[in-house]
């Protein structure tokens, strides 16, 4: 933590130098152009030619000056971006608050774990992991949450996330500019509608004139001034007004090109100035390295294609002022032009604008998962195997305070499957999503909350926190037959990491506890690894039946001074202690 208050400190300091001189910088812009107003006054009342050249002067001390205020201007906001993002780190490490955005429209109830494991939303692995300031960003980190991937690409994640994980500058610096961007996720859908709008190209007749009617109309007005044939005049009236027509005929393909492409100029000069980030960069993991070589097009950096095209929207952006469109198109069917270029620029890179886009979002992901792994020096990457065994050693959740969080051994081989048991919060639930959160961790190549592990990468089905659905008009017992069905029909496809708690509640207890001992029986069978947790003792006793892949486990709780002391600590064997009766006595219930 002490680098995030090193970091404050260092940017507070720089953030108050840049403010004064911005502050200064606008003063002196203010005075300038009232100083040319000034000299442009005397110039008027005393027809000098000084005062002129003064006014002149002025005001290109004015223009010179707005150019060092907008560079200061986006300076100071990147500077104030990094300084919160230091200020947000200390917070989330103090456990103060999580001014983190909580990915809740990701969340999805039919996925085989996202509601169950609260990968979304309020206090979310999602919230407490994002890092991201782009929807593309968001939307590649919730994607990585939800999906399972090779050993192969684990393996590369893992080496990218260890890279980045030393790289703070670097990572908090593409984060200030994401940030900065103000994308959302209509900007990212704009963007990709246009990618997606297909249009024929030009017709030769409209290309023609708007080479020929820009030339003939600059030649009428430069005879003129050699002449000063008032004809000439007339003739080059007549072009401007033809040029209108002609762009009038133009018109609705221009808007129909920009439609829905509000400020979609600054947006993709953002996306250039993240993707310049990368390409000047030097990486050493073989995933980073892969990713900015696909910034490479036509032997130019897709940065340079990306300000093309910003450039490209800003001038046609022209057309929604009247007096420029006039003008402008008047004299040489500017947006016509502009028209043409952003359809060549359409043709030549439309295809790879997309995957440019995705590296962005990739490396705000990955940086997500960096800043993990450096906030938790004491988590690691697990080891991947292709044997099906699954180990952790201090296994603990993730989100856990850590100074209170107790860790636990755990292995799933010889025995693949855990009948867990024990009494009320002694720690069953969140053991298993202990186990459910770091199996989604490690197979998307990030750190996991353990001082050791190795797993055999597998999909994680989970059946622990189902409510009634009543949109689907279905109750809790039905959700959860249809969860149970789910997961049964993932088994068929592929062995899979089995998690349930507490099922079939939603019955009485002889054909909840039959129901649950068939489930158990029907998912090893499948081949399934996991653990099931229970209250019902005979559930236990299936162990005698497959004692080679069922193993029994529990977490005990002690009666210490008339108090239940919970030590959370996973134990072999079947839980012999309970609570309930004892709760009930001491209050008075029973």
């Amino acid at each position: 933590m002490e680098i995030y208050f090193n970091k404050v400190d260092h940017y507070s300091k720089v953030y108050n130098q840049i403010s004064k001189r911005y502050n200064s910088i606008s003063l002196l812009r203010l005075l300038s152009i009232f100083f040319c107003l000034f000299m442009l006054f005397y110039y008027i009342k005393t027809n000098e030619i000084f005062y002129a050249v003064i006014a002149f002067l002025s005001f290109a001390g004015f223009l010179f000056l707005m150019r060092i205020h907008s560079k200061l201007s986006f300076k100071r906001e990147l500077t104030k971006a990094i300084l919160e993002i230091n200020e947000d780190e200390i917070a989330y490490l103090k456990r103060e608050k999580l001014p983190f955005e909580n990915g809740i429209e990701f969340n999805d109830f039919h996925h085989p774990y996202a509601y169950d494991l609260d990968i979304f939303g309020e206090h979310s692995l999602f919230q407490n992991l994002n890092r991201t300031a782009t929807f593309i960003g968001k939307k590649t980190l919730a994607n990585k949450l939800l999906n399972l991937f090779s050993n192969e690409t684990i393996l590369e994640n893992q080496h990218a996330v260890n890279e980045l994980k030393t790289k703070i500058d670097w990572r908090q610096d593409f984060e200030s500019l994401a940030i900065v961007s103000a994308d959302s996720k209509n900007s990212y859908e704009s963007l990709i509608h246009w990618i997606s709008f297909k249009n024929n190209s030009l017709s030769k007749v409209l290309l023609s004139l708007s080479v020929i009617l820009p030339t003939v109309f600059f030649g009428f007005i430069t005879s003129y001034f050699i002449t000063s044939k008032a004809i000439l005049l007339s003739y080059a009236t007549y072009i401007f007004i033809f040029n209108l027509m002609v762009l009038g005929r133009s018109l609705k393909r221009i808007q129909s090109e920009i439609a829905k492409a509000d400020n979609i100029d600054k947006t993709i000069k953002q996306y250039s100035l993240l993707v310049e980030k990368i390409e000047t960069e030097k990486f050493e993991s073989k995933k980073l390295i892969e990713l900015q070589k696909q910034l490479i097009s036509k032997n130019a950096a897709a940065s340079s294609h990306l300000k093309q095209l910003s450039e490209l929207f800003s001038r046609m952006d022209t057309i929604n002022n009247f007096v420029t469109a006039i003008v402008f198109n008047g004299s040489f069917l500017f947006n016509l032009h502009v028209l043409r270029a952003l359809l060549k620029w359409k043709e030549n890179y439309a295809h790879e604008l997309e995957n440019w886009i995705n590296i962005i979002g990739e490396f705000e992901a990955l940086n997500s998962l960096a800043n993990l792994s450096y906030n938790n020096s004491d988590f690691v990457f697990p080891e991947i195997n292709s044997e099906y065994k699954i180990g952790f050693e201090n296994l603990s959740h993730p989100l856990l305070n850590p100074e209170t969080r107790v860790g636990n051994n755990t292995h799933f081989y010889p025995q693949s499957f855990m009948i867990l048991t024990g009494s009320n919060m002694s720690g069953k639930s969140t053991f298993l999503r202990s186990l459910g959160i770091n199996m989604v961790l490690g197979g998307i190549g990030s750190v996991v909350c353990a001082s050791k592990a190795n797993i055999h990468p597998l999909p994680v089905l989970v059946s622990m926190r189902l409510s009634d659905s009543l949109a689907d008009s279905e109750s809790y017992f039905f959700a959860e037959i249809k969860r149970l069905k789910q997961i049964m029909d993932a088994l068929e496809e592929r062995p899979a990491f089995v998690l349930l708690d507490e099922i079939l509640r939603g019955t009485n207890s002889d054909d909840k506890r039959n129901g649950t001992i068939e489930v158990v029986k029907k998912v090893i069978a499948k081949k399934a690894i996991g653990a099931i947790a229970t209250h019902d003792i005979e559930v236990c006793l299936t162990t005698n039946e497959y004692p080679d892949i069922l193993t029994n486990q529990c977490f005990e709780v002690e009666i210490e001074n008339n108090e239940l002391h919970f030590d959370y600590k996973l134990r072999s064997g079947i839980c012999k202690n309970k609570s309930a009766t004892f709760l009930m006595q001491k209050m008075g219930v029973i």
